[in-house]
């Protein structure tokens, strides 16, 4: 038995942990033809699950206080000697009739990098608690395992790197024409550079910046596009797969100046829809973007503006594209769901 909590859909309405176990749970569906691979997802959203679907063997729980750093009570399941725990969010099992193996997936040590205060001692509290009480610990790229292995050493034996995928609703279309359009994706958090990208943009004469996701924009970042960017930028809010698809079709790049990542979806998407990345050379980005990608080594917004003007030669635009779609190729959903699964039977 798999039992998967999914305590992530109590924590945010989107996102890339949420869309992982999506991926994952799509896949694994109910295996009833083994009894040891038979799944129940366990619901704290107070709804209908957005992550499993209709025909999975669903358990609503109600909310208590503090949900997220609670213990996940198992005394009502019957679990038998080969049963298996994985969290969306941190989390430990308690009560079992017999104690099931755990898997902790590890994403990225943002907290760790960005946070202070009470937060991070919550969270180092957690996820490390969880860390050192797993069987086996899945980070999602070689730069996480590096991390965790410096800010919470366990046995090296006991990590396993899965990358993650990307979905197949990212596809070039041939017959997209690409316009002075610069795409920026996701949360505007300090080490992501939002303000580089926007001076980057500022010092091209003609190219629009359009801000995709990461919540509506702030008082002070108006502010600072007001400024640096009037009457060329637009804030998209949150688009699904199939609109930000047409949107890296008609883009001139993505621009991704991140300065750390635990791996980079965005990266890929654009790739696999033929659009040129612009990123930064840190953390796990080069193992994502390979050498498809532009990756620069300064946050020098002049050396992203080069970047951006130097796709304007047409075959070194089209020599990224390529490059792009080859690297997306070797990543997928499926693949990370057949190595998890290897991991499962390992341990089951």
């Amino acid at each position: 038995m798999i039992i998967f909590d999914g305590i992530i859909e109590k924590l945010q309405q989107s996102g890339g942990v949420s869309v992982y176990f999506q991926e994952l749970t799509k896949r694994i569906g109910n295996r009833n033809s083994n009894s040891n691979s038979k799944v129940s997802y366990l619901n704290y959203s107070g709804g209908t699950s957005l992550i499993v679907p209709s025909e999975f063997n669903v358990i609503n729980n109600n909310s208590r206080f503090l949900e997220r750093y609670r213990d996940v009570d198992l005394s009502g399941i019957a679990l038998g000697d080969r049963t298996l725990f994985h969290s969306s969010y941190y989390r430990l099992p308690k009560f079992c009739d017999s104690k099931p193996k755990i898997v902790t997936t590890v994403h990225d040590f943002t907290y760790e990098k960005y946070i202070s205060g009470s937060r991070l001692m919550m969270h180092k509290w957690q996820k490390y608690r969880a860390i050192k009480s797993s069987d086996i610990v899945i980070c999602v790229s070689e730069n996480t395992a590096n991390d965790l292995l410096e800010y919470c050493p366990i046995d090296q034996d006991n990590i396993r790197v899965v990358y993650n995928g990307v979905s197949d609703d990212y596809f070039q279309t041939p017959e997209s024409n690409v316009i002075n359009v610069i795409v920026f994706v996701g949360s505007r958090a300090k080490y992501k550079n939002f303000d580089l990208a926007v001076l980057a943009v500022s010092l091209t004469d003609d190219f629009e910046l359009q801000i995709v996701g990461g919540g509506a924009l702030t008082q002070l970042e108006i502010a600072t596009l007001d400024k640096y960017l009037p009457n060329r930028y637009r804030w998209l809010g949150y688009l699904g797969n199939n609109e930000l698809n047409s949107l890296f079709n008609s883009a001139h790049c993505l621009l991704y100046p991140s300065s750390y990542e635990g791996f980079g979806i965005p990266i890929l998407e654009a790739m696999r829809a033929g659009c040129p990345v612009i990123t930064s050379n840190r953390s796990s980005i080069p193992e994502v973007a390979g050498n498809a990608g532009i990756l620069i080594d300064s946050f020098n917004p002049h050396d992203y503006k080069d970047a951006i003007l130097n796709l304007n030669n047409t075959s070194e635009r089209s020599s990224y594209v390529t490059k792009g779609l080859e690297q997306a190729e070797k990543f997928s959903w499926d693949k990370c769901f057949s190595q998890t699964l290897s991991i499962y039977n390992e341990l089951i």
